[in-house]
């Protein structure tokens, strides 16, 4: 594909095991690759198996080392009952490797949460806090540390600008097409009926059906600056409506965290930072921006 559509762009995702399949010269005409780790060995390693967490950055080094990739290097997480916020993000930054850290809420795919409420309270909340009261810090001696909800949200706030609905854009810009030749709005609702908008073997982009995001979402003060969260956790309701009220819960908290930095950011972009340096994503990378 990279050889037929040479003038893309290109992303992956990756546990990146086997980097090393891909020829180097592949490697560098991505623009963003995501490699998926969680946080310290043990956290990574819990999650994922023995040995995952020192493969990945054995691959990350050979990406920048020996492939030559100079592109957005993202360390994409997967955050549960296990994790950390503060901790496991700070110990990605920490390494040097990567350019900027995502992380996705493991809600809502499955009842494997023993206490969802009681370590959304005593763990990720205050983890939260911590994080951008370290980025806001940062910030003021001038350095904008690649937490990617944090850079992506507090520019759209600046400049008045609404996130995409979802903000990872699927359903409304942004399709995947299947192996067998069907295109979905999203591209892990493979078997929901929803999601199918068309097909490769009869549709243009322009015939493609578009999936939106709506109530209650659209009624929500947040919605400009959360844009539904995720289309396919809106669809489906997998936990209920009282399960889809506490992630919403969640955003909202991490929302109003950043709200709260505003007027550091206004004084600091009077002399310390440029929009520039807060701008993320520069294009539809594959990071939902919110967690």
């Amino acid at each position: 594909m990279m050889d037929l559509v040479p003038k893309a762009r290109f992303v992956i995702q990756t546990n990146g095991l086997l980097v090393r399949k891909l020829p180097p010269a592949y490697w560098r005409r991505f623009d963003a690759v995501l490699l998926s780790i969680d946080g310290p060995e043990d956290v990574t390693d819990y999650y994922r198996g023995r040995g995952v967490y020192r493969a990945v950055l054995n691959a990350a080094r050979w990406l920048r080392s020996e492939a030559g990739f100079r592109g957005d290097l993202i360390a994409r997480m997967a955050v549960s009952e296990e994790s950390d916020i503060y901790r496991d993000v700070t110990h990605l930054l920490s390494l040097g490797l990567f350019d900027h850290v995502h992380w996705q809420l493991d809600v809502v795919w499955s009842d494997r949460w023993k206490d969802f409420d009681s370590w959304l309270d005593r763990v990720y909340k205050p983890g939260l806090r911590r994080l951008v009261a370290l980025w806001v810090r940062e910030a003021e001696r001038g350095r904008v540390l690649g937490i990617a909800p944090f850079k992506a949200l507090v520019y759209a706030a600046l400049t008045r600008t609404p996130l995409p609905a979802p903000p990872c854009g699927s359903g409304t810009e942004a399709f995947a097409i299947s192996t067998d030749g069907r295109v979905l709005a999203c591209p892990i609702a493979v078997y929901e009926k929803w999601a199918e908008v068309g097909s490769i073997w009869n549709s243009t982009l322009r015939d493609l059906r578009r999936v939106t995001v709506g109530e209650p979402c659209t009624r929500c003060e947040y919605f400009r600056l959360c844009g539904g969260r995720c289309l396919y956790a809106y669809k489906e309701r997998l936990w209920g409506e009282e399960g889809f009220r506490k992630v919403c819960n969640a955003t909202a908290y991490l929302l109003d965290l950043l709200l709260d930095s505003l007027p550091v950011f206004r004084r600091l972009l009077r002399s310390k930072l440029t929009l520039e340096e807060l701008e993320y994503p520069p294009f539809n990378n594959t990071v939902e921006i919110i967690p």
